[in-house]
């Protein structure tokens, strides 16, 4: 569904508004939202209300988007896996309310499915419930379909409309938030204003240029430009499967809002990385035969945040098999998933895609692909007072200075001697070498000639670096 429709259907705004707001957007650029407020089409307050809204607590059967059948034997199961017995605890673990939770047992009851076993908390009429014979064989059914449980799914289509209101494109990353979240690195300032337009647009972005340049550190680090919370389900239901999508080592929790809808997490927007281990059947769902749900994929985790793809051209896929999979993602903005049944699922491509690379794109990428990435940039090697900035800092974040002598012997001798290009990472190569050195001679951490000298030894291969004239000679 266009986000366009879901404001029509919230009555929001008209169908003659968007329309109109749809011609502006052909012409100025920019998304739907910026053509509605720039033509004073909506009210800027009711719109943000709108759009920033958590997904609200659900306290009847129908509003959970999950039929009374499936509920049945999402709750019968989970007293059969877990033994537990009321209504509060039930909630606590499904995260449907209890007023939903207690609708389900009581039709439950009707059915014969469970026996009420007594009070358990006489001060506040907290009833215990147990299983039938006939309940243990309506989950054990229900398990023999699939085995999850735990918080409650939320429905595809439910999902995909929070998507479009949570959308990356209107988060706007301000030039004073790129500096911040880039203001660890030393960089070109040409690539700080470029890197600005690029993440606040939401699209595609290759960096490009030799290892050890900053290109993975400023991928990693643009996902903190953005400031909104989102909103992730645990899992999602689509024709009675499963499909699970919070995953708490890239979903960084926060405060839940008021009345929040406890089947979604409130969390940071997150930032996935893969590398040279992706596959083409890492991009779609992942079917378990034993619990029969699926994993979502790394990049569908990543929705409404930053997907990284690192080291573009290593991995086991030809990178035009690789990038001709994300064709109709990045310029369509839509992804299609499969189900092992083969059934097809449309979802929105909402994220903002970073492709890291050390090879020349012109020998990854053809035409056509590198004109679905709008924005491409080469990070090239530090200049020498750039380099001796890098080297201070890295020795500063250890507590210690860095002498002047080891940046002449780095800058004036070792780099122009060896040929070797200057590189960002260079700095903290040369600083873990001494320090191992001195943890194994059992010393105080300590940066000198001598050390540096000992190190560089490492940076080049098949020769010998050049002695520091100051050590005299050998």
């Amino acid at each position: 569904m266009p986000l366009g429709q879901l404001l029509i259907e919230s009555n929001v705004v008209d169908s003659a508004g968007i329309d109109e707001a749809r011609q502006h957007q052909k012409v100025a650029g920019g998304t739907l939202v910026d053509s509605l407020l720039e033509l004073d089409l909506v009210d800027a307050g009711e719109l943000e209300a709108f759009l920033g809204q958590a997904p609200p607590e659900q306290d009847e059967i129908e509003g959970t988007g999950l039929g009374l059948q499936f509920l049945l034997g999402f709750i019968t199961k989970a007293v059969y896996l877990t033994g537990l017995e009321t209504v509060p605890d039930l909630s606590d673990y499904t995260k449907l309310s209890p007023v939903v939770v207690q609708e389900v047992l009581e039709d439950a009851k009707q059915k014969h499915l469970v026996d009420v076993l007594g009070l358990a908390d006489t001060r506040r009429s907290i009833y215990r419930y147990a299983l039938t014979d006939a309940g243990r064989r309506w989950a054990s059914d229900a398990i023999e379909q699939c085995t999850y449980s735990g918080p409650a799914p939320v429905t595809l289509d439910v999902w995909q409309r929070q998507v479009l209101k949570q959308s990356i494109a209107r988060d706007h990353a301000s030039p004073e938030s790129i500096s911040a979240s880039l203001s660890h690195l030393v960089l070109d300032p040409n690539i700080v204003r470029r890197i600005g337009p690029a993440v606040d647009s939401g699209r595609a972005i290759l960096l490009y240029g030799e290892v050890g340049n900053g290109k993975s550190s400023i991928a990693e680090a643009v996902g903190n430009a953005y400031g909104q919370e989102i909103f992730i389900p645990y899992c999602v239901e689509i024709d009675g499967q499963i499909i699970k999508l919070f995953d708490a080592a890239v979903h960084h929790e926060v405060e839940p809002a008021p009345r929040q809808d406890p089947r979604w997490v409130r969390c940071q927007r997150p930032v996935v990385t893969t590398g040279g281990e992706l596959t083409i059947e890492m991009l779609d769902l992942s079917f378990d035969t034993v619990t029969k749900t699926y994993e979502a994929p790394a990049h569908i985790k990543a929705t409404g945040g930053v997907f990284i793809l690192d080291d573009f051209g290593r991995q086991r896929v030809s990178p035009a098999e690789l990038l001709n999979r994300w064709m109709i993602p990045l310029e369509r903005r839509v992804d299609y998933l499969t189900l092992h049944t083969g059934k097809k699922l449309k979802v929105h491509f909402d994220e903002l895609l970073v492709i890291s690379t050390n090879t020349p794109p012109s020998q990854l990428i053809d035409g056509a692909g590198l004109r679905r990435i709008p924005y491409k940039m080469e990070l090239r090697a530090p200049t020498t007072d750039d380099y001796a900035v890098i080297f201070r800092r890295t020795c500063e974040a250890h507590g210690l200075q860095a002498p002047d002598d080891v940046l002449r012997y780095l800058i004036e001798e070792f780099y122009p001697t060896t040929g070797l290009e200057l590189s960002g990472a260079h700095p903290r190569f040369l600083l873990d070498h001494v320090f191992e050195r001195c943890r194994y001679e059992d010393r105080a951490l300590q940066i000198d000639l001598d050390h540096v000298f000992d190190a560089v030894h490492s940076l080049v291969v098949e020769e010998r670096p050049p002695r520091p004239k100051a050590l005299g000679a050998s």
